[in-house]
């Protein structure tokens, strides 16, 4: 064997034995930045070059970024560069600067005798390994650069795993981040769960949104029943006032927003604050909240997984927010409830129970009230004389502000009972009464009258109320009680009040009624009961007892609206026995 083809022997077995130790070395490397610095260190030391670089494709932009260079005077190795490489080319096991020399860019022209390496495996192009001419200027060998090609082609096999170990670990990196944030909205939800104080649950929410995000600012705004307003903050140089508040939350979608400078321009607390996000929080397809934040402050962008994170902190808290919101209403309600109840109870107190006997007369009455409390009112009460005061009202409104004019009035005809003036007297009296010490819109219709059994004399005065209907014995047509005055507290007393006596016959009825009667409405809303109605009703059972007579005018009144009362209904029967 000559000596010369034992030192190509040596050669080609250094060679291989390089190729092989570099295949072990970079295949078991995990770092694509170790292997793309060995892969041109071994190249540049090889082949006694003094210019390299690798040039990494990138699929998005369909351009080139240099990873690592050597002797190339790069002021920006982050640069995009675009090269018209065709796919032939990719697919050569190298190339040659003059085979493309008027399609490179600026940075590497003018390198004559370089050559392109192909980096790619069966499937994917990964980009080139660029080398520049030899120091000595010798043209490279068909050895060197087969020799070349094969590390290219180990390299490509090892930047490709390297990558696929990037990726499944930024995955597992953000699995395991993932993973942290859904116990972290577990362990919150179980502890805003335990929690009914408003103040604690804004507190926690913004200390882990803080934490979890790592930024300095942000703010909660919560829509009440009431109103929106500022819940929670922090980091604020300046709090927005209420007219901003509300047109921040007006503005703002069910979706992140980056706030762009016409948002900052009308919105100048974003501004101030540097809030870089702003995002709606729905529930039950009704924005409820907007929550905007600043930026990181390690200056990072946020992720779509870090507004899937805030989001559903946000929904936790929201829901627990609204949880104390609806727990206050409900104290309230109950509260309210009870006192309505204590109320009912002391309003039933004031009516008459049991209705007294009268010689003479089947007496009955009835108060149904259309709320727990109501403002109708009736009353029979005895007088010193050994009369009998039958009364019935009506006071405007409903609920307890009407209860307690109910009341005013049935304590000031108590008063006036055993005192000696006439019904007309009297009633002037109490109309000055409630004229000076009730609000202008507040009044009374009222009727009463006074029964004398032993002469059947029945002695009235009715202010403003719905005339009672008089049936006598025998006859079909009703006479109506209408003569008196004026309603009560419309006006002071310009006139003195009317009384009326009007004799009571055995067989004769009188049925007294508020307007929650005759002023019933049909489900339509198109019809009210009416007077005649009412009349039909008490020719066709006027053979009855006053308490039948009572539950067929009922009867026949809720047949007719076919639902809940509207208005408080009150009657009052009197029926002369003889």
């Amino acid at each position: 064997m000559s000596q010369s083809a034992s030192k190509d022997e040596l050669k080609s077995r250094f060679e291989l034995k390089t190729v092989l130790e570099t295949s072990r070395m970079l295949i078991e490397s995990r770092s694509s930045d170790f292997v793309l610095n060995n892969l041109l260190l071994i190249v540049m030391g090889k082949l006694l070059t003094s210019r390299a670089a690798i040039l990494l494709y990138e699929p998005s932009s369909q351009s080139y970024s240099i990873q690592k260079s050597r002797g190339l005077s790069i002021e920006n190795d982050t640069e995009k560069i675009n090269i018209g490489f065709k796919d032939e080319q990719k697919q050569r096991s190298y190339a040659f600067y003059d085979d493309f020399s008027d399609k490179l860019p600026r940075l590497i022209n003018n390198m004559e005798k370089s050559v392109f390496f192909p980096l790619r495996t069966s499937s994917n192009h990964l980009g080139f390994l660029f080398i520049g001419g030899k120091a000595n200027g010798d043209a490279y060998s068909a050895r060197e650069l087969e020799f070349v090609e094969s590390l290219c082609i180990i390299s490509s096999v090892a930047i490709a795993n390297s990558k696929l170990f990037d990726e499944l670990r930024t995955t597992n990196r953000k699995l395991d981040r993932r993973i942290h944030e859904l116990n972290t909205l577990f362990d919150l939800s179980k502890e805003f769960n335990l929690l009914a104080d408003r103040q604690q649950i804004t507190n926690i929410f913004k200390f882990a949104l803080l934490g979890q995000l790592f930024v300095r600012t942000f703010f909660l705004i919560y829509k009440t029943p009431k109103s929106v307003s500022l819940l929670a903050s922090s980091g604020l140089s300046k709090k927005p006032d209420k007219k901003e508040i509300k047109s921040i939350f007006e503005e703002c979608p069910v979706d992140v927003l980056t706030p762009d400078e016409d948002c900052l321009e009308r919105h100048p607390f974003l501004k101030e604050n540097q809030i870089a996000n702003i995002t709606g929080i729905s529930i039950q397809n009704e924005k409820i909240a907007v929550i905007g934040v600043g930026k990181r402050l390690s200056g990072e962008a946020f992720a779509e997984t870090d507004f899937n994170f805030l989001k559903s902190l946000a929904n936790l808290a929201i829901v627990s927010i609204q949880k104390t919101y609806f727990l206050e209403e409900r104290i309230d309600k109950e509260r309210m409830e009870e006192e309505l109840s204590i109320a009912k109870s002391i309003q039933r107190g004031l009516l008459p129970d049991p209705i007294p006997e009268i010689e003479g007369i089947d007496l009955a009455a009835e108060n149904i009230s259309s709320r727990e409390v109501g403002g109708d009112y009736f009353d029979v009460a005895k007088t010193p004389d050994g009369s009998t005061i039958l009364a019935i009202a009506d006071v405007t409104g409903k609920g307890v502000p009407a209860a307690l004019l109910m009341a005013n009035l049935q304590s000031m005809l108590h008063v006036l009972l055993p005192v000696e003036i006439t019904l007309a007297e009297a009633t002037e009296r109490i109309n000055n009464l409630i004229f000076r010490n009730t609000p202008i819109d507040k009044f009374i219709t009222f009727f009463w009258g006074k029964y004398n059994s032993k002469h059947g004399l029945f002695r009235y005065v009715n202010a403003g109320h719905n005339p009672p209907l008089l049936l006598r014995n025998r006859s079909n047509t009703f006479e109506e009680l209408s003569d008196g005055g004026l309603l009560l507290g419309a006006m002071e007393s310009m006139m003195p009040y009317e009384q009326t006596d009007v004799e009571i016959q055995p067989g004769d009825l009188l049925v007294c009624y508020t307007d929650g009667v005759n002023e019933a409405i049909n489900p339509a809303g198109d019809e009210e009961f009416g007077e005649e109605r009412l009349m039909d009703c008490i020719l066709e059972n006027r053979n009855k007892k006053s308490a039948e007579i009572i539950r067929e005018i009922e009867k026949q009144v809720r047949e007719f609206t076919r639902g809940p009362l509207q208005d408080d209904l009150t009657l009052l029967v009197i029926k002369a026995t003889g």
